[in-house]
């Protein structure tokens, strides 16, 4: 290197062992500001040619050549030929079983499909008893097997056992005044 005097470098800081760099490309660092320095990098460093363009071949394209066809025959006509059939025998069997017609959409639910027989009319039952529907006690599992269950008060009424009953807090001397409940049947 010449003696030329060292320009103070203010593009950023040096660190400790890159001053040779440093003090090699702060006579490049005057004309341009820290920001173009930092998105370009320092001109006339690699090249002296700034109007030169990059090289497009690689040593890899340079020394590789692509294999050559022989130029014979690897497969035989028939062999070819057989598999070009092959081929336009399942594209033509991939479109058939594409383009096959809709089947007509059927709109029934399940009801109407399973349980609507044509010509079927259910039979309305005949009343066994009159009752009234309003009125009378409803006939149920419990009330059917009233006698098997434990833990239920005494029944005063037989036609309605699940209803009311005070006998359980009405104290002892009141309850001796009432007349005996009747058996079950």
């Amino acid at each position: 290197m010449t003696d030329q005097p060292v320009s103070v470098h203010k593009v950023g800081r040096c660190m400790l062992n890159n001053w040779a760099e440093e003090r090699a490309a702060a006579a490049l660092d005057t004309e341009e500001t820290r920001i173009q320095i930092q998105r370009q990098g320092h001109k006339g460093i690699l090249t002296l040619a700034q109007d030169s363009t990059m090289e497009t071949v690689t040593t890899h394209r340079a020394v590789f050549i692509p294999p050559k066809d022989p130029g014979v025959r690897k497969r035989g006509i028939r062999s070819e030929l057989l598999e070009k059939h092959i081929a336009l025998m399942i594209s033509e069997k991939f479109r058939a079983e594409k383009n096959l017609p809709q089947p007509k959409t059927d709109f029934s639910s399940t009801t109407q499909r399973d349980f609507c027989a044509d010509g079927f009319v259910p039979p309305t039952p005949e009343p066994t008893e009159d009752y009234d529907y309003k009125s009378d006690e409803a006939i149920t599992f419990w009330s059917e097997n009233r006698h098997q269950i434990q833990g239920v008060t005494a029944v005063n009424n037989l036609q309605a056992p699940f209803r009311k009953s005070a006998k359980f807090s009405t104290p002892i001397s009141e309850r001796l005044d009432e007349p005996e409940p009747l058996p079950d049947d």
